[in-house]
């Protein structure tokens, strides 16, 4: 976790204040402050390869250049847009314990697949032990509402039938009605980091926030930030999520029509 620090006006100073994204989500760089996006880690975690991503030094800790939050953004969401208008799902990703609450909730409620729980080894590349899985819990889930366990097993038969789906839905349940993936949304990119190889070796573009601490020559579209605290991953997924919904409410409009 990042130590908090006061951070003076000077820094806003060097920002833009007209800077912002000509999009249908609109990035206001001051709240991408306010939310404490700019915090990096301490400057002795730092990897190199964040430096053009980099401000300054602040109490032995990197402060991030919200410049290039805001470009970073304003590359990420159109493609997340065109993603969803082009009918394909986004996989929202984190598993970091303080962040995954809201960053289920935050898919659940743009309908897209997520796992916030620990990424199991396979999960994209090994589709045949995958898909089995999800297709055990849905005939468990058809069979226990239909009633079918309830009449040919005893009670405890059949809890422990409901303690398995529980389990395979913890494990499963956010990607049992993916389909179509066409790009993957992490937050912790060091924490995912299975998720972010599996991707890339189905070559399926990852956007993702990268802290200083991380890589972000594995990431296709580099949102440089904070990927600790709440209000600031908060923030983020609010746009996220706003771009994914603009498109996916394109992709509603043209089956209305037809």
């Amino acid at each position: 976790m990042k130590q908090s620090m006061q951070i003076t006006p000077d820094y806003l100073g060097c920002i833009d204040e007209e800077k912002g994204v000509q999009m249908a989500v609109n990035v206001d760089i001051k709240a991408l402050f306010e939310a404490g996006v700019h915090f990096g880690h301490k400057t002795s975690s730092w990897s190199p390869k964040m430096a053009k991503y980099i401000h300054s030094k602040r109490q032995d800790s990197h402060i991030i250049n919200l410049e290039k939050t805001v470009e970073g953004l304003e590359l990420a969401l159109p493609f997340l847009t065109k993603v969803a208008a082009g009918g394909k799902q986004i996989l929202f990703v984190g598993t970091k314990k303080h962040t995954k609450d809201i960053i289920k909730q935050a898919a659940i409620a743009i309908n897209q697949p997520y796992v916030t729980e620990r990424w199991l080894g396979g999960m994209l590349t090994n589709t045949a032990t995958t898909n089995q899985q999800i297709k055990k819990l849905k005939d468990l889930e058809k069979r226990m509402v239909s009633g079918d366990l309830e009449k040919r097993y005893s009670k405890l038969e059949v809890q422990r039938f409901q303690e398995e789906i529980d389990e395979l839905n913890i494990k499963y349940g956010g990607i049992k009605d993916l389909s179509k993936l066409g790009a993957v949304f992490i937050i912790d990119v060091i924490g995912d980091m299975n998720a972010v190889k599996e991707a890339n070796v189905l070559g399926i573009p990852v956007v993702a926030v990268v802290d200083t601490n991380a890589d972000p020559s594995l990431i296709n579209y580099v949102i440089p930030g904070n990927d600790d605290a709440i209000k600031g991953v908060q923030l983020l997924l609010d746009y996220i999520s706003a771009a994914i919904a603009e498109g996916a409410g394109t992709v509603k409009q043209v089956e209305a029509k037809e």
